[in-house]
């Protein structure tokens, strides 16, 4: 990081890549570059041009028209709702006497190791808003945030408060990538063009929510491709409702901005009182959009998930859900547990059913103590066993979630989201308890921390399966109850936190229906997370495909289950199931107890096959050859292990047409001057035609085809290289 005390022009260089930032000659700060790596000598100049078309240094514009006054076009790194100001704002405020202008100015600047501290400060007001930023050296991801001060007598009410706001340079032929969909729909890909009409993407539900992602990439039309040309992308660590929009302002600078979602929030600044915002990451790359995904991957993995790049890779998991649903007991489980540990599972995962009045999804929730009669004796037996078995033991809660039919609920109901006198509508048969109420969060932790003392266990599966509504707190004095978007989301982060501070072995995977509730935030707090409740083979390629645009193959479990699916009743085949499965984190969910022998021999190989490329999977750099899409009959996914020692490429055919053959697949990644051996992943002969050993430069220039034939098949070639 590098500050120039003279003319104050901040500069951060990392990972080949440049961030810069200036005060302009009447206190503004400005941004000034975001891209590809500067020389140390070049000028920084400003995105704002004069009126002659020049670029210039950090200088504030003038009046442009009648309509356009200074401060509305004058460029700020974080904006203040004042002055003019027409576009997305940093933050909003209402002072206690109702004025509604804010600007801020430049005050001052330190550096505290690798961070800039900027902090800037209202031209009249007692209030300052410090800025963060860090960027990676690895990898050029910068880290913002900032935080909001009210050194005033009175209190101040924000409305409204970005993490960061981000600036690209004039220009129409921007393209935002973002991720949407649904539950059992997550991750959808889609892509519109930026313009004045602004992209907003939100949650209002409480949580990061299904239908849009706190994520964002932005190319160039015609430019950014999968391999080539500009991107800058980013993601917000934050697991409640947020927002993130996108768009031109009025003179044509594409603008981000992202933090808390501003629907139903204030927060009431008290007298001396800070509020801090959570950070938003974000990066550049000029090699196109694997090349982006890549590079925050690897920041993702080595700066945000518990651990970084020494944390465990993901076990072989079996869930029982499939098999028993709540019909959950000691001697069923205990056979599951064994058919499991025929097939290789180094994780056996008791599922809901197991606690409290918990027959269906109608009562228990809330009760966290173990059911006597499913357990007569507790889970030590069936823990015991699964130990002999060689697999550790995880089980499923969802701590936030309350039924009415519930001993919590009957003792208080009063923790749950409410507003007084009105409906208590409920989802899946359960309210939410208000984690921002202190009794509530403590209440949790012990229940939690209880239970993990008293078992042996080593994972944890996180649910939470259902949005807020009614999302009052009442015992709060009137001014402060629309904190509870915010205090709610840091107090999980509270119990998250601090369960793994007591129980250093515990993992944690996060899960909200599926892919609910991912993001940075809750990325850092747990060591895997549930993409989809959608497990269908093909359907899954997809959404892996989504999933894996933002965040890491690190984090993303998989999951083989039965057939036909019930997301979309379609049949496939075991083998496929698995060939899917393995480009994450590999689980089995299937009902074991219908499963024939040759099923457990076909599962039993394919799981030994995953363990040998597991660490490629898992930590290797992903390579979109031939990404999935509802109009493309085949795919290809490749993954290169770090040392580039190692590369695996899964073919996937969908559906036959006429006679046709897959085209031939190039693989991408390896070390073209290595000589590498091929196999097929699970054994098998090569195809004809295809040699035993070849250097990299050959596989990428010549690739191979896989004579796939019929719907739903596929296969999987395993690049070692020979010393």
């Amino acid at each position: 990081m590098k500050a120039d005390q003279t003319s104050r022009v901040f500069r951060l260089d990392g990972g080949g890549v440049t961030y810069a930032l200036g005060v302009d000659d009447k206190g503004y700060l400005q941004p000034l570059y975001w891209g590809t790596s500067l020389a140390p000598a070049d000028p920084l100049v400003s995105t704002d041009v004069t009126k002659t078309g020049e670029p210039v240094l950090a200088k504030a514009p003038g009046e442009l028209s009648g309509f356009d006054p200074a401060g509305s076009v004058t460029l700020q790194e974080f904006p203040g709702q004042g002055e003019g100001l027409v576009s997305e704002p940093g933050i909003k405020t209402i002072f206690a006497d109702g004025n509604r202008d804010l600007v801020l100015k430049y005050r001052s600047h330190r550096v505290e190791g690798e961070t800039l501290i900027v902090e800037l400060a209202d031209i009249r007001r007692p209030l300052t808003v410090t800025l963060r930023y860090t960027i990676d050296p690895e990898t050029g991801v910068l880290a913002r945030s900032a935080a909001v001060r009210n050194g005033d007598r009175r209190p101040v009410r924000v409305d409204q408060i970005a993490a960061a706001v981000f600036t690209l340079p004039v220009g129409d032929d921007y393209r935002l990538h973002y991720l949407t969909g649904r539950h059992a729909a997550e991750w959808t890909k889609k892509d519109v063009s930026i313009t004045p009409a602004l992209t907003v993407l939100e949650s209002r539900r409480g949580s990061t929510g299904h239908g849009n992602n706190p994520f964002f990439a932005i190319g160039r039309e015609g430019l950014t491709t999968e391999e080539h040309g500009p991107v800058w992308y980013g993601a917000l660590g934050w697991s409640g409702s947020f927002r993130i929009s996108v768009g031109q302002d009025n003179l044509g600078r594409v603008r981000v901005a992202g933090g808390f979602n501003s629907y139903d929030f204030s927060w009431s600044l008290k007298p001396g009182e800070t509020l801090e915002t959570p950070v938003f990451y974000a990066g550049y790359s000029a090699d196109g959009w694997g090349a982006a995904s890549r590079t925050f991957h690897r920041f993702e993995v080595a700066h945000v998930v518990p651990g970084g790049i020494a944390a465990k890779l993901r076990p072989v998991l079996y869930n029982s859900w499939e098999a028993t649903a709540f019909d959950v007991t000691a001697t069923g489980q205990e056979a599951l547990a064994e058919k499991a540990a025929r097939i290789g599972v180094e994780r056996f995962v008791v599922d809901d059913g197991w606690f409290g009045a918990r027959n269906s999804d109608k009562a228990g929730l809330g009760d966290w103590t173990v059911n006597p009669a499913k357990f007569p004796n507790g889970l030590k037996p069936l823990i015991d066993k699964v130990h002999a078995l060689k697999m550790d033991f995880g089980l499923w809660v969802e701590p936030e979630m309350v039924n009415v039919d519930s001993d919590l609920y009957r003792k208080h109901p009063d923790w749950v989201l409410n507003y007084t006198g009105r409906p208590r509508t409920e989802g899946r048969n359960q309210l939410v308890l208000n984690l921002a109420r202190t009794e509530v969060r403590d209440h949790l932790l012990a229940v939690l921390d209880r239970l993990v003392s008293e078992n042996d266990i080593a994972f944890l599966k996180w649910d939470y399966n259902r949005n807020w509504t009614e999302a009052g707190w009442p015992e709060a004095p009137v001014r402060d109850q629309q904190r509870v978007y915010v205090q709610y989301v840091r107090n999980l982060y509270y119990i998250l936190s601090e369960l793994r501070r007591r129980h250093p072995k515990l993992e944690i995977e996060a899960c909200s229906g599926g892919g609910g509730r991912v993001d940075l935030g809750i990325i850092g707090l747990t060591d895997e997370v549930w993409t989809s409740d959608n497990t269908d083979p093909a359907d899954r390629l997809m959404i892996q495909d989504g999933f894996t645009q933002a965040y890491p193959v690190a984090v993303m479990m998989a999951w083989v289950t039965d057939s036909p699916n019930w997301a979309n009743t379609r049949t496939t085949s075991l083998d496929y199931r698995f060939l899917s499965s393995m480009q994450g984190g590999l689980g089995i969910g299937a009902n074991l107890d219908k499963w024939q022998a040759e099923d457990f021999t076909t599962a039993a190989k394919w799981v030994a096959a995953y363990k040998t490329i597991r660490q490629t999977v898992q930590r290797g750099q992903l390579y979109r050859i031939d990404p999935p899409s509802g109009d493309n009959a085949s795919s290809a996914t490749m993954y290169v292990a770090a040392d580039r020692r190692q590369g695996v490429m899964f073919q996937m055919l969908h559906s036959s047409m006429w006679r046709d053959n897959p085209a031939a697949q190039h693989p991408r990644g390896l070390d073209a001057a290595r000589v590498y051996a091929v196999r097929v992943l699970g054994g098998g002969a090569l195809p004809e035609g295809v040699p035993a050993q070849a250097s990299g430069a050959y596989w990428m220039e010549r690739g191979l085809r896989a004579p796939l034939k019929g719907d739903y098949v596929g296969t999987a070639f395993v690049f070692d290289a020979i010393d």
